[in-house]
């Protein structure tokens, strides 16, 4: 039986933690979850958001689920998130953004999958108040980690039959840093002759992608920019209550949604499970349980045509509601 951390978080997190567990149960597959409390509910307790035994926990087990867990703005503790990214250097940031069933956007042809650079750029955190009136930012950028990701953009489109990578820079203005990741993916593209190339700035780019998105395939994008971008193609397919995530590294991978912890609807059993679940999916395809991940994003899809929503995207359902039809067309 494999053995997943399971990182249930705040907020929300618990309830649509439980949903996903439900329905990878009912479709048949045994999973020993490791159960880890994390965020804003274990620090009066532990004194941080983030224990070590939960990256113990992921060290140990190489793979995890994560439910969001909260971010303060401007104050308080840092990243949950980041932290787990950096101590685990999860180095890619994997964001499918692709039409679901039956769920009306501005466009029905969206499939591009964003690949961030998940460890450094201005994300460093290098910041310091040069006096009262000023602050800085250093933005860090690397040959090392340019490259790396460059190529987990190539070998994923490689993989799985996509046909072009397209970076995304500010290098006309940031020649030096931008100018660096640009040389990077320029360096790796000649390994990959099958695979088309195609170079961008990124203001051009969110323009693009509000009038035509279906041009787009892969791209792959530093730190800050990947961020922004991921959101805006959310946006593309219904929002974040839909948008799957993954961050990456060479032994470890954790799979989580995009959305965060809506304290405001907590233990309401109004939540939407969908990011969540399409995240374990995507987890399950990277462990090698792809008829689990294709029975499981059937029954999904299926409930989704039939018009059954969560409040969120203009239905009815409780979150429990959702999570029983999905469940009834699992075993159907």
């Amino acid at each position: 039986m494999k053995q997943i951390t399971l990182i249930k978080g705040d907020g929300i997190g618990p309830e649509i933690s439980d949903a996903v567990v439900r329905i990878i149960d009912a479709s048949g597959l045994k999973i020993d979850w490791d159960i880890q409390a994390a965020g804003t509910d274990v620090i009066e307790a532990e004194g941080t958001p983030l224990p070590d035994r939960v990256l113990e926990s992921i060290k140990r087990n190489k793979i995890a689920l994560k439910a969001p867990v909260t971010t303060p703005v401007g104050k308080g503790f840092r990243s949950v998130n980041v932290q787990i990214r950096k101590n685990l250097d999860l180095y890619a940031n994997l964001r499918p953004c692709r039409n679901l069933p039956n769920v009306k956007t501005k466009f029905n042809n969206v499939d591009i999958i964003v690949v961030r650079e998940n460890t450094e750029d201005l994300y460093a955190g290098i910041e310091r108040m040069i006096n009262s009136d000023t602050a800085e930012s250093i933005k860090i950028i690397t040959r090392n980690a340019s490259e790396r990701i460059c190529k987990f953009a190539f070998d994923y489109a490689l993989k799985n039959n996509r046909k072009e990578v397209c970076v995304v820079t500010k290098a006309n203005i940031m020649k030096l840093s931008d100018g660096l990741f640009l040389d990077c993916y320029r360096n790796i593209a000649q390994d990959y002759p099958q695979i088309n190339k195609r170079e961008i700035l990124v203001d051009n780019l969110c323009m693009q992608l509000v009038q035509n998105p279906s041009q787009f395939d892969v791209l792959v994008l530093p730190n800050l920019y990947g961020d922004i971008v991921s959101d805006l193609c959310a946006g593309l397919i219904g929002g974040l209550g839909v948008a799957q995530g993954a961050n990456i590294g060479t032994d470890y991978a954790v799979f989580e949604p995009v959305h965060g912890s809506a304290p405001d609807i907590k233990d309401q059993n109004k939540a939407n499970p969908t990011a969540l679940l399409l995240s374990s999916i995507e987890m399950l395809r990277y462990t090698g349980e792809n008829f689990f991940a294709e029975k499981i994003e059937t029954a999904l899809f299926k409930t989704l045509s039939e018009g059954k929503f969560t409040t969120d995207l203009g239905g009815l359902l409780s979150t429990t509601e959702f999570t029983d039809a999905v469940i009834q067309n699992l075993i159907k």
